[in-house]
């Protein structure tokens, strides 16, 4: 069996002492999967991936990256062990050129590998390529997503953690976004990803977990959960007459 790239095992985390917003949470990511974290308002799901990304502190329980403990290691450190982080706002800089923001993504690597990975990645997005002098700040929403997931691409992260990608985009561009999404994983990377639209979660995921009132409460093949009328009736917030809303 192929070693998971993320193991998030028992996670206690929240943003006060007294407030813990997880309570024991349990997650794992294989190469090339794509993994949905779903469920109703206020269930943890942005806590958690902040707590793997390294935003949130985490009280009890153990994350590794293909195999090594990060618990605890800062943000701005992860990128080392091979993880990235697209928050849901503010995740370019609009005031900087669509290649400066690449620029940022690659400062920590040498010189000429930084040159190759900002031409990789403009010719893997051609629409980035074509603007490379423009501001960020005049793309539109699924486009800036589009440059800060290149971006975080710059340092060949093992882990990708997507936030809300696809929060505040038509739905056209959700899909189209969701298809760059599923092409990260051709090379063996994995992402995780928390999305507040369930259906379009599952329909492009591999798996998926529900979580509710920060503890686990389903997992399994997105297959499976979009198939399960209970599911969306009892974890997501649909009434039984709404559980179609689920499937594809």
């Amino acid at each position: 069996m192929t070693a998971p790239v993320l193991q998030a095992e028992g996670i206690v985390a929240g943003y006060t002492a007294d407030l813990m917003i997880l309570h024991g949470v349990s997650v794992e990511v294989a190469p090339g999967e794509i993994v949905a974290i779903i469920g109703p308002n206020g269930a943890g799901k942005s806590t958690l991936i902040k707590a793997i990304a390294g935003l949130v502190k985490v009280s009890a329980g153990r994350i590794a990256i293909d195999g090594r403990e990060t618990t605890g290691t800062p943000a701005h450190l992860l990128a080392a062990a091979g993880v990235a982080y697209v928050p849901q706002t503010d995740n370019v800089f609009a005031t900087l050129s669509i290649e400066e923001n690449l620029v940022l993504g690659g400062v920590t690597l040498p010189g000429r590998q930084a040159r190759a990975r900002i031409e990789e990645a403009l010719a893997r997005y051609p629409m980035l390529a074509e603007r490379r002098r423009q501001k960020a700040g005049i793309l539109s929403g699924g486009q800036r997503q589009m440059l800060a997931i290149a971006r975080a691409l710059m340092t060949a992260p093992r882990l990708i953690l997507l936030d809300e990608p696809t929060a505040g985009l038509s739905p056209m561009a959700a899909e189209e976004l969701f298809g760059l999404i599923r092409g990260l994983v051709g090379g063996g990377a994995a992402v995780l990803m928390v999305e507040q639209n369930a259906r379009a979660a599952l329909r492009h995921s591999d798996r998926g977990y529900v979580l509710a009132e920060g503890v686990n409460r389903i997992e399994g093949a997105s297959d499976a959960l979009l198939a399960d009328a209970e599911i969306g009736a009892i974890f997501l917030g649909l009434r039984p007459a709404d559980s179609e809303g689920l499937r594809p």
